[in-house]
């Protein structure tokens, strides 16, 4: 059976290839599926294809409606929906997908640094695991598929 795995939140870093890194290394039967990471595009995508705005409200709304549809999809599709809040921002996106994938009954694993604990503690008590870094993630991810352990 192949799990498919969205992984959602922080554009900034690397952390999504190395999850394919670490899931081909591993061969766990994953595909992998997550928003639009360039942010120039994912910013700009509305007013590009559909024209533009005087207010930058509206900039913002039209993109964020055109990045939904491609999130939207994602997360209704996947069996497990991965959150990662990074340190450079803060991603309200992110949180909002979270509670999206709950309350369509997805499993939801929330990722992020101890020292954002308590401000997404809400966040966290809604996910069925939470990690700290992508080791732990693939962890989860080898113990849910293959029922083992790495020892």
């Amino acid at each position: 059976m192949e799990w498919k795995v969205y992984l959602s939140g922080e554009i900034h870093s690397s952390w999504r290839e190395d999850i394919a890194d670490s899931v081909k290394t591993e061969k766990l039967p994953i595909s992998l599926a997550g928003p639009v990471t360039d942010h120039t595009a994912s910013d700009d995508c509305g007013v590009y294809i559909l024209g533009g705005e005087e207010k930058k409200f509206w900039h913002d709304h039209k993109g964020a409606k055109m990045n939904a549809i491609r999130s939207r999809k994602g997360i209704h599709e996947s069996d497990i929906v991965v959150v990662r809040f990074g340190d450079r921002y803060r991603q309200w996106n992110a949180a909002f997908d979270a509670g999206y994938a709950v309350a369509l009954g997805k499993s939801l694993i929330v990722m992020h640094a101890n020292e954002f604990q308590h401000a997404l503690k809400e966040v966290d008590a809604s996910a069925l695991a939470v990690v700290e870094n992508n080791a732990q993630l693939i962890g989860v991810f080898r113990y849910v598929i293959n029922g083992k352990l790495k020892i």
